[in-house]
């Protein structure tokens, strides 16, 4: 395999798709050397074959809003690769969705699902329609309208969506009750993220956020570190952030700033359960407003407009926001302000100059494909317990959960420590998430 030339084939097919293109440029050039190792991939074209998708959809979605106006949107369904099981991945509704994010996040998706061992293809699905400042019911009308043309794609053993920005457990909701209004088909497993009261799994809202502070607590440990003590910055307030920063007061550190498009809330002493309560009243604003965290908290907070967390002193920080937004600038002002590590939890989140300036200049670093691999995961374990018709009990789930994370680490130091004995994650991972989905590629034929 050159990877130049496969880029460049890339580039000339799809100009403009920049998230997309990084994406596989990151992995391609993990994987490059291994790959070559095996001239039975390259007889067979995995990597020709494994970046691109196997199917792209694309739909007109039209809704009215309260004012009686029609609204028109795109909607889209990436069904990227379901070598190793059925699709699985979010839905995401953005002003800024295009079909490069979505591509760029179904070929992370399908690593990432490789990396938890379960049985699990990847996906990605999601909208240009924008959530902030809209009412309930038309967030109804919306997801219902989307479902209108989404429901004959999916299903239990063929793709099964889940929740990401701008879809919480209310849009998931909406969805599954269309969904099963036009199916006719009650069966709990076609969308995770569920209500606990119609077959959604205990933890699932939190899982995101508690595996990735799981997956640096081992990332610390093999350099001799703990999670606990530390001082925390998160980008941020939605429901990856809000996981994390209750994992991780449960684990003793200290979250001292969220963020949000508008600036950063700095919380000196560290965020407290009634601050931690409140993130989830902000999310259901859709104000996507972090200000608003300050104005409740006056006394113990500070509000600062068009900054990010990145400006604040901390020992470890976790973007947990969107893709590409912590910057060359952002991981050296981090770096200046003592800062030792930086995780993702944000898919991407991370723009390839600041990774590579981290890596080179003494900074821990992990990609999320296998940070924030717990949220997946538990989706995973919620479509178990939905195709046993069980529900396992939150200390079932939190130590399965722990399990598939302590996995993940593992194969990322198997496949990614040096000779000097430090542990390049983004290879480890990339490499980990590969094999697994090309020997299974391979073992089923040209397909």
């Amino acid at each position: 395999m050159k990877t130049n030339e496969i880029l460049a084939r890339l580039q000339a097919k799809y100009p403009g798709e920049n998230e997309y293109l990084q994406a596989v440029q990151e992995v391609l050039e993990s994987i490059e050397e291994v790959y070559n190792q095996h001239p039975e991939f390259e007889k067979a074209k995995i990597v020709e074959r494994m970046v691109e998708p196997d199917r792209i959809f694309t739909f007109r979605v039209a809704w009215v809003d309260d004012k009686g106006e029609v609204q028109t949107n795109l909607g889209y369904r990436v069904q990227f690769n379901s070598a190793i099981g059925p699709y699985k991945g979010g839905i995401r509704f953005h002003k800024a969705v295009t079909p490069s994010m979505l591509k760029f996040l179904g070929f992370e998706q399908t690593f990432k699902n490789a990396l938890t061992t379960l049985p699990m293809g990847g996906g990605k699905g999601g909208s240009d329609f924008d959530p902030t400042g809209k009412s309930n019911g038309e967030i109804m009308r919306f997801c219902q309208a989307y479902m209108l043309e989404l429901w004959r794609c999916i299903g239990p053993d063929q793709d099964v969506p889940a929740g990401d920005v701008g879809v919480g457990a209310r849009e998931i909701g909406y969805m599954n009750g269309m969904y099963c209004k036009l199916a006719r088909q009650y069966n709990t497993g076609v969308l995770t993220g569920k209500g606990l009261t119609w077959g959604g799994s205990i933890l699932r809202p939190e899982a995101t956020g508690f595996g990735a502070m799981y997956f640096a607590s081992l990332a610390l440990a093999k350099v001799g570190e703990k999670l606990a003590g530390k001082r925390i910055s998160l980008s941020g307030f939605g429901n990856v952030a809000w996981g994390a920063a209750t994992k991780a007061k449960q684990l003793g550190a200290k979250v001292v700033a969220i963020s949000g498009p508008d600036g950063v809330c700095e919380i000196p002493e560290g965020i407290t359960d009634e601050m931690i309560d409140y993130m989830l009243v902000m999310r259901a604003s859709n104000r996507n407003k972090v200000e608003d965290m300050n104005t409740k908290f006056p006394d113990k907070t500070k509000f600062t407009a068009g900054k990010k967390s990145w400006i604040v002193p901390v020992d470890i920080a976790f973007t947990s926001a969107f893709q590409n937004e912590l910057n060359l600038a952002d991981a050296q002002e981090l770096k200046k302000n003592g800062c030792r590590a930086l995780f993702e939890i944000s898919n991407m989140g991370c723009q390839p100059d600041a990774i590579h300036w981290m890596q080179n200049n003494g900074m821990l670093f992990a990609p999320g494909k296998a940070v924030n691999a717990g949220g997946v995961a538990t989706s995973g374990l919620e479509m178990t317990q939905n195709a046993s018709h069980i529900s396992w009990t939150a200390e079932e789930v939190d130590e399965k959960l722990h399990t598939i994370m302590t996995a993940i680490h593992e194969q990322c130091v198997k496949y990614g420590t040096l000779e000097d004995g430090s542990v390049d994650y983004v290879k480890g991972a990339n490499i980990a998430g590969f094999m697994k989905v090309a020997q299974a590629m391979l073992e089923q034929g040209i397909i």
